[in-house]
């Protein structure tokens, strides 16, 4: 009997394979779901342990901080960032800058900065100190040690525990205004870094009390060579080339302060007390409580209440309370004068007419001065009455070419009109070369001078 293969078994009902597809579908969702889950969740507790760890490390650091003593100079109203409100970059003197979010001062008072010594020379700009430490650097604020007082404070000669000696200012100014003025002093001095502004090694905010450390100045202020209070503290007369030095160095610390910083920084305090010479009478301009940054605008111009030391106040700033970089420029040519005649700015004693040294020289008939910085021209119609006003102290030591020439950039920077005064750069670029030509003049000037004066 011939055998038939067996028939194929029957296919599976549809209702079968639908729900057979129905469950592979399903199990495929659900396994991807799990692993959606876990990518979410995972990150997020990676997220909450790292930040868990971070806030721990946090608090061991800033209780070893307080530990060690450090917090103690950090004052609650420091921690908050108060000085991050002008976000200036750091400049330095050959105009780099580099943005910084809050001034290195202010970093290692939030984090609390090592106090450690000794200290190398380039890691002590903005170093935060105790009361203590600095008490113990100055004999306990002895009278000895004083080497300044002002309405300020009073300013201490003092050594730091790794030897070196700095000007330590103990500031009396009570107030918001006194809070300010410190507050602006740490941070533009912290982020201006330039050979021709005196250094701020650090500060101590400790408590109620306010010091700033800077580096010792030697030869004092230029106030106490021109205008000896007596004749204990009166100084061998500057010569005329250390006058004319001394003038471009103030030149160059407003060039930097007004065209090598952006926004410009406006002094609004210069003058011969705020002027420290080193060793070498090399000048460095100080004492930044008032100054004030710029305008980003063209002009560059502030609204702001008067300010300033009498006789030293632009006309324009003292009527109107708007101030330019002009304003300390017309306060550079009232320096400028005084290095020329030895007068003070304002003097009471002096006879009708000769009060106030601006109106006095302007009555001297220096216009022709003026007129020949306009016009450039090569001769002055009044050179006697321009000798007549040099100080008797130099007692004729000095060249008259050179006089009329740094006459005519005085008289050009105390015009009343802002607007004709020069720019620093160009009051820096005319003094440059009678500076050369002076040092090159004296048998007398090492060639150190030189090569500095070449080089700056």
């Amino acid at each position: 009997m011939e055998a038939y293969p067996a028939p194929p078994p029957p296919p599976p009902p549809p209702s079968l394979l639908h729900h057979d597809d129905q469950a592979a579908r399903g199990g495929g969702q659900a396994f991807l779901a799990s692993n959606a889950v876990v990518l979410i969740v995972v990150p997020l507790l990676l997220l909450i342990v790292v930040a868990v760890a971070a806030l721990l490390l946090v608090k061991v650091c800033r209780a070893k901080g307080r530990k060690s003593g450090n917090m103690t100079s950090c004052n609650s109203s420091f921690r908050k960032g108060s000085f991050d409100r002008m976000q200036m970059p750091v400049y330095s003197a050959n105009g780099s800058a580099s943005a910084i979010a809050y001034s290195p001062d202010v970093r290692s008072c939030i984090h609390g900065g090592k106090l450690g010594c000794p200290m190398q020379a380039w890691q002590r700009r903005g170093q935060v100190f105790t009361y203590r430490e600095l008490e113990l650097a100055t004999d306990g604020f002895g009278e000895n040690n004083v080497i300044g007082n002002g309405g300020f404070g009073v300013v201490f000669r003092g050594t730091l525990c790794d030897g070196t000696v700095a000007a330590i200012k103990l500031l009396r100014r009570e107030g918001k205004q006194g809070e300010r003025d410190f507050r602006t002093e740490v941070d533009l001095l912290s982020r201006l870094h330039s050979g021709y502004l005196v250094g701020l090694l650090g500060y101590c905010a400790d408590q109620q009390h306010r010091l700033l450390v800077f580096e010792y100045m030697p030869n004092g202020s230029l106030q106490r060579h021109l205008h000896p209070a007596s004749r204990k503290q009166s100084h061998k007369p500057l010569d005329w080339w250390t006058r004319l030095r001394i003038a471009l160095d103030c030149a160059r610390a407003l060039e930097f302060l007004h065209e090598h910083t952006v926004p410009a920084v406006i002094h609004r305090d210069f003058k011969c007390s705020n002027i420290l010479l080193d060793h070498d009478c090399r000048a460095k301009v100080s004492d930044f409580g008032m100054a004030k940054v710029g305008s980003d605008k063209i002009n560059g111009q502030v609204l702001t209440r008067v300010l300033g030391t009498t006789g030293y106040v632009a006309p324009e700033y003292a009527s109107t309370g708007k101030l330019t970089t002009k304003s300390d420029v017309y306060s550079y040519g009232v320096v400028l004068l005084e290095l020329l005649t030895g007068r003070v700015p304002v003097d009471p004693g002096r006879p009708p007419g000769e009060h106030v040294l601006v109106s006095w020289v302007d009555s001297s008939d220096l216009s022709s001065l003026l007129l020949m910085a306009r016009q450039a021209l090569p001769r002055l119609t009044n050179r006697e009455k321009v000798v007549e006003m040099v100080d008797p102290a130099l007692r004729g030591q000095f060249s008259k070419k050179e006089l009329i020439q740094v006459a005519a950039i005085a008289a050009v920077c105390v015009q009343s009109e802002a607007d004709y005064r020069p720019l620093m750069t160009d009051v820096v670029q005319s003094l440059i070369p009678l500076v050369k030509n002076s040092v090159a003049a004296s048998p007398t000037t090492p060639s150190r001078v030189q090569v500095s004066v070449a080089a700056s």
